[in-house]
């Protein structure tokens, strides 16, 4: 299993990202994915998270109506669009899937906030 986010950098506050995820090691389509992050000396916190299909998502109070996550299975990447970011946004970026009794996440794409 191996995940490899891209689309970190800086940003203005009030400025939009989009991440990727790219998925390769398993059938993809079957398992849901998410979206966590780590600010400075902070813990790592679920973001968002999508099922098997777009219309099944979960995103954390403080980036409901900002952020939106999707699948390509194609692809095999989900996304994780940011928009209106702020200062408080800045972390680094990890996506994740659990598999059987395991979890796997990426390498973390840095997201930084400001002016």
């Amino acid at each position: 299993v191996q995940l490899v986010e891209s689309g970190g950098g800086l940003v203005q506050p009030g400025g939009s990202l989009r991440l990727s995820c790219a998925a390769s090691g398993f059938t993809f389509s079957r398992y849901g994915m998410t979206w966590y992050r780590q600010g400075p000396g902070k813990e790592r916190d679920l973001v968002a998270a999508v099922g098997l299909s777009d219309s099944l998502t979960y995103y954390e109070d403080s980036v409901k109506g900002r952020f939106t996550i999707s699948r390509d299975d194609v692809e095999n990447t989900v996304y994780l669009r940011m928009n209106s970011l702020k200062p408080e946004d800045t972390a680094v970026y990890y996506c994740m899937t659990h598999l059987g009794d395991s979890d796997y996440w990426g390498q973390g794409t840095q997201v930084t906030v400001s002016s």
